[in-house]
């Protein structure tokens, strides 16, 4: 005999069977019990979440001959045909694959004839965003007047693709994704009528996986069963089969990020592709493990309303909250996120991952406002250390803040916060560089041109400081009569006489090693003051 997968052996026969849909079961329950049978209805939710089982029973419910308070009995011909797929009364049509118009006027062709058996013909068309603009139309008058004896019901997992013209003539059941308590119970039942050991850690974790779809949570649960065929199902055998991470990686991953430690984090993913992890559940297990570490920084009331994890495991990840900043785990949510979209169909899903870890640790390649905040806590970190060498213009302005600066080591400066380059930057430089896209826009070819490469930032006496690589640009402006052209631009876009000084910067990237972007220091300013 063949083998059923459990979604299609469990599937619920009775409205009481359904699981986390009890809002719509008791409506259609009141309206069948009431005899104020609707003729158009939209089940419209993610996938998995009950809606063609639904429409199915209700089916049975208005053609079953000895219905119990809404139920179908079950037993009846009519119901024992419905369930076989042997009645004709219950048309069953896949939208993806008929979606034209000519196979919508079938269906109205066919509603003129009243059923031969029971009260109602019942047309359930699955995916029906699926169907053509002409075959919308073309069901619309059928939809808004059909005959009393036949009754639509549209399933769709995106209801922002049906037309208002349809939505206006149904009513709408909005179906929610099924919570992991809700799953994880529905398995320990149907895992105790198959008579299987399964570890509830396990059932939990499936439950999780499937991401609110009770189907998607069968189907895991077959898969993991069949893998380990006759022993218990444990949490580390469902791991090893879904491909899944085990918390403690992600927490040792984390780690390794915020102390920008590349190697190690490349290493720490080496471990995993050679452990036959699942990159793309990677990402995105590691994506909700940054956003719960987020809510337990954010609050310590009634966390595990919103957080499914044990106690000492929440108390675990608020100790690890405490090590991030509220907005660099943001910043990490947002590029993981970005890249759980593109991994799915990425064909070198390892380079693409690497190449997100290294930007991770380099804020300085990105510029979003929290790439920017993470350069800004960078050098706030290095100020009260004392590890920014004075030989930086950073250190020329710090000493410029706080006098007493100047009497310390060559080497070393005292704690210092970024917010004193704000007031350490003067008037003048931060006039131009507030206006920098306007200083290069008004100067002529071809300084305009290598203006574009010039990186502003402060001189050790304070005046402007104009960086560039070594090439055409910096040979430009090292020539005494371009040098004086440039003064005298810059001069004229302030009002007040400017001299910029020139350096030449042997290596690419060495800017944010060596000096402050004083460009991003100040448009954080503006952003903060907005």
């Amino acid at each position: 005999m063949s083998y059923t997968a459990l979604y299609r052996k469990f599937r619920p026969v009775r409205f009481a069977d359904v699981k986390g849909q009890e809002h719509i079961v008791t409506t259609l329950k009141n309206q069948l019990n009431a005899e104020r049978i609707g003729h158009a209805y939209l089940f419209c939710g993610s996938r998995g979440t009950g809606k063609t089982t639904i429409a199915k029973i209700f089916a049975r419910a208005v053609n079953c001959e000895n219905p119990c308070e809404g139920d179908p009995c079950g037993t009846c011909d009519t119901c024992r045909a419905i369930s076989a797929g042997a009645s004709m009364n219950v048309i069953e049509i896949d939208a993806a694959s008929n979606n034209g118009v000519d196979n919508i006027r079938e269906i109205v062709d066919e509603v003129s004839y009243s059923p031969a058996q029971g009260k109602y013909k019942v047309y359930i068309i699955d995916e029906v965003h699926m169907l053509s603009i002409g075959a919308f139309n073309a069901l619309l008058k059928t939809l808004e007047e059909p005959p009393s004896y036949v009754i639509f019901i549209l399933a769709t997992t995106e209801v922002h693709k049906i037309p208002i013209t349809i939505l206006s003539r149904c009513q709408r059941y909005d179906f929610r994704r099924i919570t992991v308590d809700t799953i994880t119970g529905r398995m320990q039942e149907l895992m105790q009528a198959e008579g299987t050991a399964v570890e509830e850690k396990a059932l939990r974790y499936i439950a999780k996986a499937a991401d609110g779809s009770m189907r998607d949570a069968l189907s895991l649960l077959d898969q993991c069963i069949a893998f380990h065929f006759g022993e218990t199902l444990t949490y580390e055998m469902a791991l090893d089969v879904l491909g899944a991470v085990d918390t403690s990686v992600f927490s040792r991953m984390l780690r390794l990020l915020l102390d920008e430690n590349i190697i190690g984090a490349i290493e720490l993913l080496e471990d995993m592709i050679m452990q036959g992890r699942e990159l793309t559940q990677f990402v995105a297990d590691f994506t909700w493990y940054l956003r719960n570490l987020l809510l337990a920084g954010a609050s310590a009331d009634a966390l595990e309303d919103v957080i499914d994890m044990s106690a000492d495991n929440l108390k675990n990840l608020q100790e690890e909250a405490e090590m991030a900043d509220a907005a660099v785990i943001m910043r990490y949510i947002r590029i993981f996120s970005e890249v759980s979209d593109r991994i799915r169909h990425a064909t070198q899903k390892r380079i693409l991952l690497e190449t997100t870890l290294i930007r991770v640790c380099r804020p300085e390649m990105e510029q979003e406002k929290d790439a920017l905040t993470a350069r800004i806590a960078a050098l706030e970190k290095k100020f009260a250390e004392g590890t920014f060498a004075m030989d930086r213009p950073a250190a020329s302005m710090a000493a410029a803040s706080d006098p007493a600066a100047a009497t310390v080591s060559s080497s070393q400066v005292p704690a210092q916060k970024a917010r004193a380059l704000m007031a350490a930057i003067p008037e003048d430089v931060r006039s131009l560089v507030e206006r920098w896209n306007h200083v290069i826009s008004g100067a002529q070819m071809p300084m305009k041109q290598y203006l574009r490469e010039a990186r502003p930032t402060l001189s050790q006496d304070g005046h402007l400081l104009l960086v560039l690589q070594d090439g055409l640009a910096s040979d430009y402006f090292r020539q005494p009569e371009n040098s004086q052209r440039l003064d005298e631009h810059l001069s004229g876009c302030i009002g007040k006489a400017v001299k910029a000084e020139i350096r030449v910067m042997q290596e690419a990237g060495a800017f944010e090693e060596n000096y402050v972007d004083l460009q991003a220091v100040i448009r954080m300013e503006i952003e903060e003051e907005e």
